[in-house]
């Protein structure tokens, strides 16, 4: 492995790991998690890699190997140490940072939800027609969730009635991710093989709030900022991560092009107000600071 940085730029390479997702520690600054994938996440196996930065460089905490590509992480959020992936063996996978070695636990029922005390799904939802490619808890309504599929979807569900509140057909193409706002309980985001990012609030639903358009192909993630209303990013296979104020006239406000493969992994940091990371399939993780975040939004 490999590091490198400019300025406020890090850089790790993984040779041999393609990035999937990125998410930052919600308890310690600059802690982040990266789940990777074997040749392209097609064969091989996985790992999940657990990096801290200073001000030089971006070092590997810890570094764990599954038998199958991973293609997901989350944090835990009453667990500074512990941390959950999906794989493509069907599987979720239990870790913890303060073990050397692991998982702790493997999970192999297929649901969006879990107790990890219990050990089985607590509540199975159905409705979508084709793969769901992602999922987001709604930041401000307690035991709802969102939902992206294939189908060409966004979906609403309440876990007390385990059953689908909306159907919103968001796109005409696959949408491959979403995300809910920190501001505003109403409204979302989604990410489409169309190239598109839409938004949608939840109290009509018939036409977007708003569209996004400068991706040459498909949107593989996308993110809300935690510190700005307006603002959001983007990542995409046109090798690109995109940053966005929805609410101005020209929405683009930069532009980042420094990967040299499809850009899979994506998240803001939520210490830093500039901090953001993301990872590619060029086998390289990148924390940094678009100067974009740097003026006011």
């Amino acid at each position: 492995m490999s590091a490198a940085h400019g300025g406020a730029a890090r850089a790790l390479r993984v040779p041999g790991r393609h990035g999937y997702a990125a998410e930052f520690s919600p308890y310690l600054p600059g802690r982040l998690a990266c789940a990777t994938a074997q040749h392209y996440g097609i064969a091989g196996c996985g790992t999940l890699l657990v990096l801290d930065q200073n001000e030089s460089e971006l070092r590997v905490f810890r570094s764990f190997d599954w038998n199958d590509g991973l293609f997901d992480v989350t944090w835990s959020e009453n667990n500074e140490h512990v941390l959950v992936t999906c794989s493509g063996d069907g599987s979720l996978q239990l870790w913890d940072t303060a073990k050397a070695a692991g998982p702790l636990q493997v999970y192999r029922e297929h649901a969006q939800e879990w107790d990890p005390a219990i050990g089985k799904s607590l509540c199975t939802f159905t409705g979508h027609e084709s793969v769901i490619y992602s999922t987001i808890w709604s930041p401000h309504i307690p035991g709802c969730f969102a939902s992206a599929s294939g189908d060409q979807t966004l979906r609403i569900w309440d876990m007390k009635t385990a059953g689908v509140r909306i159907v919103v057909p968001a796109h005409q193409a696959e949408i491959l991710s979403c995300d809910w706002c920190k501001y505003n309980e109403n409204l979302l985001v989604t990410g489409a093989v169309d190239c598109s990012l839409r938004g949608w609030d939840l109290r009509n639903v018939r036409q977007p709030a708003f569209e996004l358009l400068g991706h040459t192909y498909a949107i593989r993630r996308v993110k809300f900022s935690p510190f700005h209303a307006s603002v959001l990013a983007s990542c995409s296979y046109d090798f690109t991560v995109r940053f966005w104020n929805f609410s101005r006239p020209d929405p683009l406000l930069e532009t980042v092009e420094h990967h040299t493969e499809f850009t899979c992994g994506l998240d803001f940091s939520l210490q830093s107000p500039t901090q953001v990371a993301d990872c590619s399939w060029d086998e390289t993780i990148k924390i940094y600071d678009p100067a974009c975040l740097a003026a006011p939004a």
